[in-house]
């Protein structure tokens, strides 16, 4: 069998090498040529597998079998083409989300110290609760903080308790979380879903991040609202045209990241594993190798607080202990300017510094620190 990974598929030796011929290639030079002999294909969102590519890909006599993305979202493979060709499929959900919580409270607590804000003064509104929403909404009510949640699809199968519509979360949230999958059509379609009237609309001082899919925000009236105003604030994980991003929203956005909100090493190896375990159940394969068995130690595995810090800031500290946003805003600045927006742009994801998760880091309380246990716990610490 021979397996073909994205070049920056981490842990694919340890997991698919066992399995057969491993040979690697960056994503995004992957097309139908490169699918010849192969039968089993491993990719990120970097990698877009359409009808077109599939179906040029047996024509020209693949032996394809396989294809799994190490990713969530799964709008970068046409599943339909795919099962048209008798070709199976996995994805990985919910593989990153915990990394994507961690990014968003590290963007939010960075932004309310730079502005002066505390995080609980604030009402969140989380659009999309699924894999990743779901998660920020439970972390952010075990933190106290004021909630609601707008998920169409989620609150028709609910009967609609707990959810609210979109134009309600909007009036009543100064801070917008965008977690939705691109749909581009249908009832629940989530294209430009924050156009060009709801940003002109948004409150002052309303904070918009976007960590779900870049179409899903209309780029140019979210450009012309930041530089028009002034009066809102943008927190940009992804972008429309992602590499080519826009550089003039790059530089409005007060956090402007290239999409790695998920890159922790732990998410990557998960979606790693998921994709492992998925190839072989399909090909009737037993499992030999754990989750477990591709984490490493965490660089920084236990932190002590004594007390003289309040909730926020013991929180604050904790977390950039872990993961810090704002080295990930200066290297997309540093790297597009330096390379040109799109290799600077890919740049950061490939040569992704070592990130772990929250959870890795144990935190012992002594004195008065100990009151804010529930709160770090509530934040996703594991506390001892």
């Amino acid at each position: 069998m021979r397996i073909l990974v994205d070049a920056n598929v981490p842990g694919a030796e340890a997991c698919f090498g066992p399995l057969g011929e491993l040979v690697r290639m960056p994503g995004r030079e992957i097309d139908a040529s490169s699918l010849q002999d192969v039968d089993v294909l491993v990719i990120r969102s970097v990698t877009r597998l359409d009808a077109a590519t599939i179906a040029t890909a047996m024509a020209q006599g693949s032996r394809l079998r396989f294809v799994g993305t190490c990713t969530i979202g799964t709008d970068h493979v046409d599943q339909a083409a795919l099962a048209h060709h008798g070709i199976g499929f996995a994805s990985a959900p919910g593989c990153n989300a915990e990394a994507v919580v961690d990014y968003v409270l590290s963007s939010l607590l960075t932004l309310a110290e730079r502005q002066g804000w505390r995080l609980p003064e604030r009402r969140v509104g989380i659009v999309g609760a699924g894999n990743v929403g779901g998660r920020l909404w439970a972390r952010l009510a075990a933190m106290g903080i004021a909630t609601l949640a707008c998920d169409p699809p989620r609150a028709q199968r609910k009967g609609g308790e707990g959810f609210v519509d979109l134009d309600t979360l909007i009036d009543e949230c100064d801070v917008i979380c965008l977690h939705t999958p691109l749909v581009r059509g249908g009832p629940h379609a989530t294209r430009h879903l924050l156009n060009a009237q709801r940003i002109a609309e948004l409150a002052p001082n309303t904070l918009l991040l976007n960590a779900g899919r870049g179409d899903c925000v209309d780029g140019s009236a979210l450009r012309q609202r930041l530089s028009s105003s002034g009066d809102i604030t943008a927190i940009l994980d992804v972008w429309e045209g992602e590499p080519g991003i826009d550089p003039a929203l790059r530089d409005l956005a007060a956090i402007a990241t290239p999409h790695i909100a998920g890159h922790s090493l732990d998410g990557k190896l998960r979606g790693t594993h998921q994709i492992y375990t998925a190839v072989c159940r399909d090909f009737g394969l037993p499992v030999r190798l754990a989750l477990s068995d591709l984490l490493p130690e965490p660089a920084v595995s236990r932190l002590t607080l004594e007390g003289g810090l309040d909730a926020e800031e013991a929180l604050r500290l904790c977390l950039r202990a872990v993961y810090d946003v704002r080295r990930d805003h200066d290297s997309l600045l540093r790297e597009s300017r330096r390379l040109g927006m799109m290799p600077g742009f890919d740049a950061c994801r490939a040569h992704y510094p070592l990130r772990r998760e929250f959870s890795t880091l144990a935190v012992e309380l002594k004195g008065h620190a100990a009151t804010h246990a529930a709160w770090l716990q509530a934040a996703g610490l594991t506390l001892v």
